[in-house]
């Protein structure tokens, strides 16, 4: 069925399709619209599932894992700090191999308080296991939720899976989408069939004490899960465009790449943007292109290694700040070129905080990436000048002579 919805129940819509049975979940902005959509739907018979209001964002991931654990198809929803919050339990879901699928609504962490966009709150979670995907409309935000739990019920995957939408361009913005029927759904997801499940009628403990001599290959097999998963994202994505119609790419989508001297490499709605700006550049004579990266984990080594020999230059755009280093993309992106390529590689960090980053704001800096104007690291949108930070050095000199 077309509709026409927010992202946010947009991803509740999804959940049903895909025959989720279990819902723990806290509210949180820009999250809670989810959650209330799926109670909305369990209310009225809409959708057979069993919704648990929890007492936090911590809890709401126990029950997400013991949900799965019993051999339910389970879905949960957070955002920024509800997902710091879960953090201990987000390790946990990744370790003991549970194959969940959460949307995560991409928010800036405060202080100060912010509840608009960035990508800080994911990226802070990318070492802990979970496959990583960062939507970019709300089309693919259908189809990722559906999508997700082939990819993390796979027994040769079997890891959690983290949706990432941009909270309120795709959270809170209406646009029209497919949904397809359960029924048809079934054809392409059939019921979730674990590998082992427990029974609560036959306790037993799991997951409580691994030895050292034990706890590397556990870590290990976490690896193997991220490698094997490169080639079922592939290959589910590509079943599911030809059932449905509908590709978005798999773990990266490429646009105007195959003659381009620079390639602009972002994720989310950056992308989407992105591509507006390449348009715009194109009509100007520069040959520019999109390389959007969908799966941030597993990350896409191999697409990435070949981008290296296809163009003369790279910008990478990160909505987020390793702090003391750079973009974690950009760190990402150059690791994996590091002996493959030697072509200049600038990042560009903007729209923290939900600030608003515009295709004009991404023509120009792709023009200065070209031209060689730009340094290695770019604040693009931030007013905090070099004679901001010169004045800052002087008052604290003030400061220190004269107390």
């Amino acid at each position: 069925m077309r509709v026409l919805e927010t992202g946010n129940h947009l991803v509740a819509l999804a959940a049903r399709a895909a025959g989720v049975e279990v819902v723990p979940a806290y509210p949180i902005t820009p999250q809670t619209q989810v959650i209330e959509k799926i109670a909305e739907l369990i209310a009225a018979g809409q959708m057979d599932a069993e919704y648990i209001p929890v007492e936090s964002e911590h809890s709401a991931c126990a029950a997400l894992v013991a949900a799965s654990l019993t051999g339910a198809r389970a879905f949960s929803a957070t955002s920024a700090h509800g997902l710091a919050y879960m953090h201990e339990m987000v390790h946990f879901a990744a370790g003991i191999r549970a194959p969940v699928v959460m949307v995560n609504v991409n928010r800036a962490l405060g202080p100060g308080w912010n509840i608009w966009c960035d990508h800080q709150d994911s990226i802070s979670q990318r070492d802990t296991g979970w496959l990583q995907l960062y939507a970019a409309s709300h089309q693919e935000v259908v189809d990722s939720v559906i999508q997700g739990y082939r990819i993390a019920e796979d027994w040769s995957v079997l890891l959690p899976h983290m949706i990432n939408i941009d909270a309120f361009v795709l959270s809170h913005t209406y646009m029209d989408a497919e949904v397809p029927e359960i029924d048809e759904v079934k054809d392409f997801l059939p019921p979730y069939k674990p590998r082992w499940k427990f029974d609560p009628r036959l306790p037993v403990t799991h997951g409580s004490v691994v030895y050292p001599d034990d706890f590397s290959e556990t870590r290990q097999s976490m690896q193997i899960g991220q490698e094997n998963a490169r080639r079922v994202i592939r290959e589910v994505c590509k079943e599911y465009s030809e059932l449905f119609g509908r590709w978005h790419g798999d773990l990266v989508e490429e646009y105007r790449i195959d003659d381009a001297d620079i390639a602009i490499v972002a994720m989310g709605t950056i992308a989407s943007e992105s591509k507006v700006a390449v348009d715009v550049l194109r009509e100007e004579g520069v040959c520019a292109g999109v390389f959007r990266v969908r799966y941030f984990r597993p990350f896409p080594i191999e697409e990435i290694r070949s981008l290296g020999h296809r163009v003369k230059s790279v910008l990478v755009i990160d909505r987020d700040y390793s702090y003391g280093m750079e973009g974690a993309l950009f760190t990402e992106l150059k690791g994996a070129l590091y002996g493959y390529s030697e072509i200049p590689v600038r990042n560009l960090i903007v729209g923290l905080g939900g600030r608003d980053v515009s295709y004009e704001l991404i023509v120009d800096m792709a023009k200065k990436a070209l031209s060689g104007e730009l340094g290695e690291i770019t604040w693009g949108d931030s007013r905090l000048t070099s004679a901001h930070r010169v004045t800052l050095e002087c008052l604290e000199d003030f400061k220190k002579i004269f107390g």
